[in-house]
C-alpha cells in the first residue's frame, strides 16, 4: 500500500476537493432550494445516495429518511485491518419550518429553509465521501471511514437517538462534525476543547386551584401570582444552587392564564428551556429544579405539575480529537485557520453520540469576511459556499492526515 507523509497528502486532497467544488455548490443549491422538515427528508435523501452509488459506493438506507455509507481502505491484511483507526463523518439533513427571505436566486419557496446550514453540512460529508472514495481505489486511504446523513437534528427525540438506536456506532471509535458559523469568516475552523454547546431540556409548569375573584385573592389559590413567582424566582435559585461556572440557564418563553381582568383563573402554565453547558451539572439540574419549583410555589395554596423533556446533552469536545481536527485544519484549510470558538448555550444533538464514542464538532466558518453576520435559525441566513471546498478538505483531513499516528 503506497504511504505518502501528510505534506503530500493535505496537498492530494485540497486538489481533489478544488475538482469538485463546482458540482458540490449545484448539490447545494438544489438541496438548499428543495428543503425538508425533520424525517420527511426524501428526496434529501435521494440526491445522496445517488451521488454515492454513481461514485461506485453502497449506501444503506434507514428505515424513514437519512442513510450511511462506509468507505473502506483496499488491499490491507487482516492484522492492519483489525488496528486501522474507524471514524464516522457526521451530517444532518433536515431543515426550520420558516419562509425564506434571503433574496438568492434558489431560495426555497416551500415554507421551509435551511437556516442553521444543514445544506452545506450534507454536502460538505458528501463531498468528503467522494474525495475519500477516490483515495481508497488508489490505496491511500488507511482508515474504514463511515458516512452518516442523520435526519431530524431539529425536533426533540431527534434523528440522532434514532441512529444509535440502530448500531451506526458498532465498531467505531471516533466521530466528527462540522457546523456552519455565520459569525466567523470563510477560512476559520472554529474550535474548543470541552462543552462547545449546551444541553437544552423543555419545561412546562403548570399550576392548578379553584379560582376566584380578584377581590378575594385570599379564598383562592392565586396561579398568577404563583406564576410570577416561578418566572421570576425559579432562575435565581437555580443561580445559587449551582455553580455559575456550569453553565446554566434557565429562560422561560411562553406564559398562558386567565382571560378576564377581575377573575383568578383555575389553571396556569409557563414553558421554557433549562440550558447547561456543564455534564455533570445537568445530570442533576432536574430533580433540582423540580425540588425549587415547589419550594417556590409552597406559600401560595396552589398545586403544581411540572413537565422536563430531556431534550439533548451538551456538545464536548474531548482533547485528542480537537487536536486531531486542528491538526488537519492547519494542513488542508490554512496554517492560520485555527480560532478559538465560544461556548453557544444553543443545543445540537450531536451531543448524544459523544456520549458513546470519542470525537469533536467545529464551526465552519461561512461569513464573507468584511461583510454582514448572520444569524442562525433566521430566514434570511446566506454563507459564502467557499466555505464547502474549506469543509471538503478538512473532514477528508481529519480521516486521513491522523491514520498513521
Amino acid at each position: 500500500m503506497p504511504a505518502l507523509s501528510d505534506i503530500d497528502l493535505s496537498a492530494l486532497i485540497t486538489e481533489r476537493a478544488a475538482l469538485l467544488e463546482a458540482e458540490l455548490i449545484e448539490i447545494r443549491r438544489d438541496i438548499h432550494a428543495h428543503p425538508e422538515g425533520a424525517r420527511m427528508e426524501h428526496r434529501t435523501t435521494d440526491v445522496v445516495a445517488a451521488r454515492l452509488e454513481r461514485a461506485g459506493l453502497s449506501p444503506k438506507r434507514f428505515e424513514g429518511t437519512g442513510l450511511i455509507c462506509d468507505i473502506a481502505p483496499s488491499g490491507m491484511d487482516s492484522t492492519s485491518a483489525r488496528a486501522m483507526r474507524r471514524v464516522i463523518l457526521r451530517a444532518d439533513l433536515d431543515a426550520l419550518p420558516l419562509t425564506e427571505t434571503s433574496g438568492v436566486p434558489f431560495a426555497a419557496t416551500n415554507g421551509y429553509t435551511h437556516a442553521c446550514g444543514h445544506d452545506v453540512h450534507t454536502t460538505v460529508v458528501l463531498g468528503a465521501g467522494l474525495v475519500l472514495a477516490e483515495l481508497a481505489r488508489e490505496g491511500l486511504l488507511h482508515t474504514a471511514v463511515r458516512l452518516l446523513f442523520q435526519p431530524a437534528e431539529e425536533v426533540q427525540p431527534g434523528g440522532a437517538n434514532d441512529a444509535i438506536a440502530s448500531g451506526v456506532l458498532e465498531g467505531y471509535e471516533e466521530i466528527y462534525a462540522l457546523h456552519c458559523d455565520p459569525k466567523t469568516d470563510v477560512g476559520q475552523i472554529g474550535s474548543r476543547i470541552g462543552s462547545i454547546t449546551s444541553a437544552s431540556d423543555t419545561v412546562t409548569v403548570t399550576l392548578s386551584s379553584a379560582g376566584g375573584h380578584t377581590s378575594r385573592p385570599h379564598l383562592t389559590g392565586d396561579v398568577v401570582f404563583a406564576l410570577g413567582q416561578i418566572i421570576t424566582q425559579a432562575p435565581a435559585v437555580l443561580g445559587r444552587r449551582i455553580d455559575p461556572r456550569a453553565g446554566v440557564n434557565l429562560t422561560w418563553g411562553a406564559v398562558e392564564a386567565g382571560k378576564a381582568p377581575n377573575a383568578i383563573p383555575a389553571r396556569g402554565v409557563v414553558t421554557g428551556t433549562l440550558r447547561c453547558l456543564d455534564e455533570n451539572a445537568w445530570q442533576r439540574a432536574e430533580d433540582l429544579l423540580r425540588e425549587v419549583l415547589g419550594q417556590v410555589v409552597a406559600p401560595y395554596g396552589v398545586e403544581i405539575a411540572v413537565d422536563i423533556t430531556r431534550g439533548v446533552p451538551p456538545v464536548v469536545n474531548d482533547e485528542p480529537s480537537v487536536t486531531r481536527l486542528e491538526s488537519a485544519a492547519r494542513s488542508v484549510v490554512g496554517p492560520h485557520a485555527v480560532v478559538l470558538t465560544e461556548q453557544s448555550l444553543g443545543g445540537e444533538d450531536f451531543g448524544w453520540y459523544l456520549q458513546h464514542i470519542d470525537g469533536a464538532m467545529a464551526r465552519l466558518g461561512v461569513r464573507t469576511p468584511g461583510g454582514r453576520s448572520y444569524d442562525l435559525h433566521q430566514a434570511d441566513l446566506v454563507v459564502d459556499e467557499r466555505a464547502i471546498l474549506q469543509g471538503v478538505s478538512l473532514l477528508s483531513g481529519v480521516a486521513v492526515l491522523t491514520s498513521d499516528g
